[in-house]
């Protein structure tokens, strides 16, 4: 790995010409390291480069390996489609993708840039996808780059491998690994990109010392993972987290829980050796993780990519000390996963926190407490999402304001999607921003959102509202857009997100209730209400 960094820094070529126009075809051009790039101008005037391999394909032996320098190539690479997506299958309703189908060769970048030669040394926003490392990919529509770069930024979407691809981890592996560590090939990976984009986007128009990583859910988790590892941490200018963190959501587990994942999975596969696994047909492997005794496949503290575990790190101030610029939705999850199918009274949600939280129930229903019947849905929707994703999303904001050395900045996006648009039909949303049809009877029918649901605030902050035709969009929605991406572009650029026009975001005081930026209509910020009640769930939430 350390002589990819050698290689690529000995031979970039930031300091060529970049962007020319090639030919007849008119094609936009970018030299970088493994050779030239030919692109697409967008109508918008904005350069697009897609399906730039950052690595080489981890298939064969390279399966289950850190990722591999990329290979040069002669001549001009066309670079006008999206590479291959990571090896999963369709989980998420709400995903759809633009990329030349499902492989384990996946290991392919995307850059949109508005800059017209190598000199304009523009900020750089690397962005990675969510999808509980499972599923996602960096073609979605809903991640494009194009309205980012058409406000001065040059945007990059990072594909990584996922599931058991990415998260495998076995004692053969950790024996052969020269750091005697295996598993977190996903976050390699994701490494791996941020090390390309270092060295080779001064060929875009881009600042390598100006790269913020930015991510929503298990794209947000990986943001801090990043944040954490000594390996990248002092790759980048800022970060951005939307939904979650390795604080809590996603956490990693040791490298001997994650060895007996491995070998339980081996077992059922019938695989005797590390050979026999390699051997198994990606498409067969994939369909294996479908089988319901097969173990997640966790982030592990692997004493490589994490010496220690990410919470020791956060704690001691040893992470990135870079503006941090994060927050989550009002109704991440619903009461109905603290109910299930029983009705929102008191006494059901008395009963269910009771069963959850034996120890502390108590404690919890005086934080979280439902006065009538007429409260239940609000406050368990609350409960249920802070066990998701709030709590740990909260966590890493704490932390970060009392020991990483910059400005952390808080919001809570509140805005609900409009309803459907007519040629939607007879549906309503489902899990995870998917469609239901209602004359399903297999479907899980969801409530109608309150609030705003995971994921929800993706094509606001990325200007895609366009993008995504099952919602019809109004006037307000727009406007809500303009202003969370005007604050993302205005933090990429300098490491706050306050710009002219803009309501003021103060940053958060340590130790204090921190100002939060509520994004809807009425944008303001205000402070926050409920700091005791994760001052609660931290004392047993990361035990």
């Amino acid at each position: 790995m350390r002589n990819l960094i050698v290689g690529l820094a000995l031979t970039s070529c930031v300091t060529l010409p970049a962007l020319a126009q090639s030919g007849a075809a008119s094609q936009p051009q970018a030299k970088v390291a493994n050779g030239t790039l030919a692109g697409t101008l967008e109508s918008s005037g904005v350069r697009a480069f897609k399906g730039i391999p950052f690595a080489a394909p981890p298939v064969g032996d390279l399966r289950w390996k850190e990722p591999q320098p990329a290979a040069n190539w002669q001549g001009v690479r066309q670079a006008t489609a999206f590479g291959p997506r990571a090896m999963q299958r369709p989980i998420f309703g709400d995903m759809g993708f633009r990329s030349n189908g499902v492989s384990e060769d996946c290991l392919y970048l995307n850059v949109w840039t508005p800059a017209k030669s190598a000199k304009e040394k523009l900020p750089v926003l690397v962005y990675y996808y969510g999808g509980g490392f499972v599923a996602g990919d960096g073609s979605e529509p809903r991640y494009d780059g194009e309205s980012m770069a058409k406000r001065g930024i040059v945007a990059v979407t990072v594909n990584y491998r996922l599931n058991v691809f990415g998260f495998m981890v076995h004692p053969e592996l950790t024996a052969e690994s020269p750091h005697k560590a295996s598993g977190n090939y996903g976050l390699l990976d994701q490494y791996a990109a941020l090390k390309w984009v270092r060295d080779n986007v001064a060929a875009f128009g881009g600042d390598p010392n100006r790269i913020t990583i930015a991510g929503e859910s298990a794209g947000s988790v990986s943001v801090s993972a990043l944040m954490a590892s000594p390996l990248s941490k002092n790759m980048m200018a800022g970060a951005i987290g939307e939904s979650g963190s390795l604080l809590g959501t996603l956490s990693p587990v040791s490298l001997a829980e994650g060895e007996k994942q491995g070998v339980a999975f081996a077992e059922q596969l019938g695989a005797k050796s590390l050979a026999d696994l390699r051997a198994i047909p990606a498409e067969k492997m994939l369909q294996a993780t479908a089988q319901p005794n097969t173990p997640r496949f966790s982030v592990v503290i692997d004493g490589y990519f994490f010496p220690k575990s990410p919470l020791a790190i956060f704690e001691s101030g040893q992470q990135a000390h870079v503006p941090l610029l994060v927050g989550w939705n009002s109704e991440e999850m619903n009461y109905r996963a603290m109910l299930g199918k029983e009705a929102p009274t008191v006494e059901n949600y008395t009963s269910a926190v009771k069963k959850m939280y034996p120890e502390q129930a108590n404690d919890i229903l005086k934080q979280y407490a439902a006065q009538s019947d007429n409260d239940v849905e609000s406050v368990a929707t609350s409960l249920a999402g802070d066990r998701f994703i709030g709590f740990s999303t909260w966590k890493w904001s704490d932390l970060q304001s009392q020991t990483g050395g910059k400005p952390v900045y808080r919001y809570m996006y509140t805005r609900a999607r409009p309803g459907m648009t007519a040629k939607m039909g007879d549906a309503t949303p489902g899990l995870a921003g998917g469609v239901v049809k209602n004359n399903d009877p297999n479907a899980i029918k969801m409530p109608v959102a309150k609030g705003a649901v995971h994921s929800a605030e993706i094509e606001y902050a990325m200007g895609n509202l366009g993008t995504n035709t099952v919602y019809a969009w109004t006037p307000d929605d727009y406007t809500v857009s303009k202003t969370m991406q005007q604050y993302f572009a205005d933090f990429i650029k300098t490491g706050n997100p306050n710009g002219t026009g803009l309501p003021n975001w103060p940053a958060v005081v340590p130790g204090k209730p921190a100002s939060v930026m509520m994004i809807d209509v009425n944008t303001r910020a205000e402070t926050e209400k409920n700091r005791d009640r994760y001052l609660l769930l931290d004392r047993f939430m990361l035990k």
